[in-house]
């Protein structure tokens, strides 16, 4: 079998047209800075799309999220709950206001923060006040328990849906839920912007808070007057051009990345895996990414540095490291479950809470493969399919075959 002659990606913009229209639109009426029709319309259809009484459209996902952080009153010193198991944009944020994230460990039915674990995190750090939450992949976490254990103890809910625009809940949007939420238009998103994002709120000043705070927190003044720190978070009009002329295809490419995730689901019902899971009665993904998880007895040996890994094959099994460098040879793009936070360099001595109570990954039990954190788990045994709304059924049966000759 040959290397396809297209590289296969894991998840690309896919452009239509449209976009060309609304951006030589800007260049046309010179409205290429951060106002313009582009910006106002974005801003309208997000609303109108997720649900929410106001959008705010900024620079990137991240930006949001640091707004939504501020909006939060977080303080330098103040603990903050996070998911884990997730991309370093959804704590960084954290970060810039001088909190100290506490990461809560996944639960296993949807790969999301555990609301068992976040209610244990309430018993051992009880001055919590605000919990960041992210759904992986596009699929809704158990938003029902997370409220109700943060309505339990007060505490706000900032909502990162920056990978599950389009996924709904109990019928209802992600972007909906928390207090203050987030969503993305980065390159590899459902949509895409190229870049740029948008934070959602039904709370009229909170919005123009952070509009204010976007635009470098100038004051209703003939000058340039600050009275507060602010930032060049705005999303410019050319950018929003590209997400206006994507945002009629937001259910089309729901639609394919469903269909490139069923497709898997088929292909390999006869190996030792499973695919990403989800809440089948309360909740619908975007299925932006198709993920695998190997079975625990079906993986061949397999060590992790910081930079590098190492597999032993074995006939019959497999592991994330061989099955990637695999695809890599054939010329397709996978790529390894996020790493979870506890785990990184930056963050590995904060505070991290599972189902049992503070915790890290036991050496024995991370041998074993028993009783480990739940996030490590999923980790070490998943990958990243490509999932790429361009990829043809053809690639993808070779996609598939690939994996199974992994297994031989």
């Amino acid at each position: 079998m040959k290397p396809f002659e297209k590289r296969v990606w894991l998840a690309t913009p896919t452009m239509h047209g449209e976009e060309l229209t609304y951006i030589t639109k800007a260049y046309e009426t010179n409205w290429m800075s951060t106002v313009g029709e582009n910006i106002n319309e974005v801003e309208r259809i997000t609303c109108e799309k997720v649900g929410c009484k106001y959008a705010v459209a900024l620079s990137a996902g991240t930006a949001a999220l640091h707004l939504c952080v501020k909006l939060a009153g977080v303080k330098p010193g103040d603990k903050v709950f996070c998911s884990d198991m997730t991309f370093s944009a959804t704590v960084n944020p954290v970060v810039y206001e001088g909190g100290i994230p506490v990461f809560i460990d996944t639960e296993r039915e949807t790969w999301n923060m555990d609301p068992v674990a976040l209610e244990k995190a309430f018993e051992l750090y009880p001055e919590v006040k605000v919990v960041m939450m992210a759904h992986l992949y596009g699929t809704p976490g158990k938003i029902d328990e997370i409220r109700s254990v943060c309505e339990k103890h007060r505490a706000v809910l900032i909502e990162d849906a920056a990978e599950s625009l389009g996924a709904t809940y109990k019928g209802a949007q992600t972007g909906t839920f928390g207090t203050c939420r987030a969503i993305s238009f980065n390159g590899n998103k459902i949509i895409t912007g190229s870049s740029g994002g948008m934070l959602l709120t039904d709370d009229l000043e909170a919005a123009n808070k952070a509009r204010k705070w976007s635009t470098q927190s100038r004051e209703n003044a003939p000058w340039y007057q600050h009275e507060e720190l602010g930032y060049n978070y705005r999303m410019s009009n050319v950018i929003a051009g590209v997400v206006r002329g994507q945002y009629p295809y937001l259910e089309e490419h729901i639609a394919k990345k469903k269909a490139i995730y069923m497709r898997y689901k088929e292909g390999f019902k006869d190996l030792p895996v499973t695919m990403n899971p989800y809440d089948e009665v309360n909740s619908e993904p975007n299925f932006w990414l198709s993920c695998l998880l190997i079975d625990r007895e079906a993986m061949c040996p397999q060590i992790r540095g910081e930079q590098k890994a190492l597999f032993i094959s074995q006939p019959g099994k497999s592991c994330p490291t061989e099955i990637l460098e695999t695809l890599a040879a054939y010329n397709a793009e996978g790529r390894p479950i996020w790493k979870p936070m506890h785990m990184q360099p930056i963050y590995r001595m904060h505070g991290f809470v599972t189902r049992e109570g503070n915790g890290r990954a036991n050496t024995n039990a991370y041998i074993a493969g028993e009783g480990m954190d739940v996030g490590v788990d999923i980790f070490e045994r998943g990958l990243c399919l490509p999932s790429d709304i361009k990829m043809t059924a053809a690639e993808q049966d070779i996609v598939i075959d690939i994996v199974h000759r992994c297994f031989e």
